[in-house]
């Protein structure tokens, strides 16, 4: 009979069988690994704050370009309500000429709406280079917002490439021990009932390991509960799912990813050329060195041309014909100059000028520091990647002899010469092997993608391939 007992255990390890779930409402949507990564980076906060990042720096740029044509422009205008004027000079003298009279007067019963419009301008003729430099700084800056931005965005992926699998380990390790569950309880029974029958094959220590191995197996199962309960929770989150929708993998099951790993020096050549971090340093230098000839440029004097203009009208007050003697209440005025503007605080333009050079010598030591850092980082995550490719193998070669092993066993008993203890060791055995695959499976794959992020490579190739 108890022979009979673990052929139970073949039926769970021939296949694996999908858990239950409640069934699927209307509105549950599949979504593949691209799809998923496309809606979670359209719902991320971060990705979204650094895209802000991004524009700022754009306005920098139409700020610094707006230096060039008219960089100050500004006009302003009062208005109100003021008395006329009355002349009572025996010289009758016209309105023109009214200045003449000493003892003009106000006419606090003529009263009418005063107007008055001022425009002044500057626009620079010769910086020496300085317009030019800032906006060349500025442009540099943009790109390294944007380079920035990439690498947010490209660590957002990776996050949610892992998330994507996460669920689908989750499916995997579900079905296995949901099975298993069945599997054992199943065994229990007959265990408990070939004791009670005073079966030879039974001893009390297999019980006693059967007992232990069942405890464990229940906190295996809590765990694995809690963790697909999380990752739904997290995949609700991440995809701001609405309270009637439901968001789950299109596919089923956990593969390893299709790629050919390449040599090491081929991601790090890729990492130099494509890394958004180094390329936002290098965008950092350019703008720093900008930045630096524009603070170079502010040592010598602005050439400008200054543009004002003026006008007044107040219908009872008349326009005075001495080009000398100006009624501000009624009058037009204009001009056109050339000037010339200097900074003469000298010492602070030189502590500008060295803060400067001193940024831009930082940030080219700040190049060297990227640039090791990315290359412990390729040799770190290739070194990862390797090891887990050949977990993944070694732990299928393994999974094979573990179902060879409970086979030979189940046939020893067949014949008579089996032991409980051996046949037990092999069909737990295997269970571990298979979620230990599962995990590999999905350390395989979280692996690839982060040396594929390290080496400046979109990690959503990894679904083409």
């Amino acid at each position: 009979m108890y022979k009979r007992l673990f052929h139970l255990f073949p039926v769970f390890f021939s296949g694996i069988l999908f858990i239950s779930f409640p069934v699927m409402a209307q509105d549950t949507l599949r979504v593949n690994l691209s799809q998923f990564i496309e809606r979670g980076l359209q719902t991320s906060g971060q990705v979204a704050y650094e895209q802000r990042a991004v524009d700022l720096a754009q306005n920098r740029v139409n700020t610094a370009q707006s230096q060039r044509i008219l960089p100050r422009v500004e006009f302003s205008s009062q208005h109100g309500v003021i008395p006329g004027v009355v002349s009572k000079d025996p010289r009758n003298l016209p309105p023109g000429q009214f200045y003449l009279d000493p003892n003009l007067e106000n006419d606090w019963e003529d009263w009418a709406i005063f107007t008055r419009a001022e425009l002044s301008a500057i626009q620079p003729i010769y910086s020496w280079g300085a317009i030019r430099s800032a906006v060349d700084a500025a442009r540099s800056g943009a790109r390294a917002a944007e380079f920035q931005f990439d690498a947010v965005k490209a660590e957002a992926e990776l996050q949610l490439y892992e998330l994507y699998y996460s669920y689908l380990l989750a499916l995997e390790i579900s079905r296995i021990l949901d099975e298993a569950d069945r599997e054992i309880n199943r065994v229990e029974r007959e265990l408990y009932r070939m004791r009670d029958e005073g079966d030879p094959d039974i001893k009390e220590s297999d019980i006693f390991k059967f007992e232990i191995f069942k405890s464990e197996f229940q906190v295996q199962k809590v765990e694995v509960r809690e963790g697909m309960d999380f990752v739904r929770r997290i995949w609700n989150y991440a995809l701001q799912a609405s309270p009637n929708q439901v968001f789950i993998p299109e596919e089923n099951f956990l593969d390893p990813i299709a790629f050919q790993l390449q040599d090491f020096n081929y991601y790090l050549q890729m990492a130099i050329n494509a890394r958004p971090e180094l390329r936002g340093v290098e965008s950092g230098i350019d703008a720093l060195r900008s930045g630096l000839d524009a603070a170079r440029a502010q040592q010598y004097p602005l050439f400008f041309l200054g543009i004002t203009g003026s006008y007044a009208n107040t219908p009872n007050r008349p326009r005075q014909s001495n080009p000398f003697i100006i009624n501000n209440t009624n009058y037009a005025s204009g001009g056109v100059g050339f000037g010339i503007r200097q900074n003469l605080n000298f010492s602070g333009i030189r502590n500008t000028v060295d803060r400067a050079e001193i940024e831009y010598r930082r940030v080219n030591d700040l190049h060297k520091a990227v640039t090791d850092g990315i290359t412990l980082e390729i040799n770190n995550k290739y070194r990862e990647a390797v090891i887990a490719e050949v977990k993944v193998r070694q732990t299928e070669e393994a999974l094979v002899t573990a179902r060879n092993w409970v086979r030979n066993e189940q046939l020893n008993y067949d014949i008579g010469f089996g032991d409980v203890e051996d046949l037990l060791d092999s069909v737990q055995k295997e269970l571990e092997l298979r979620l230990l695959l599962k995990q590999n499976v999905f350390n395989l794959n979280k692996k690839v993608a982060a040396l594929y992020k390290a080496g400046g490579i979109p990690i959503q190739q990894l679904s083409i391939n």
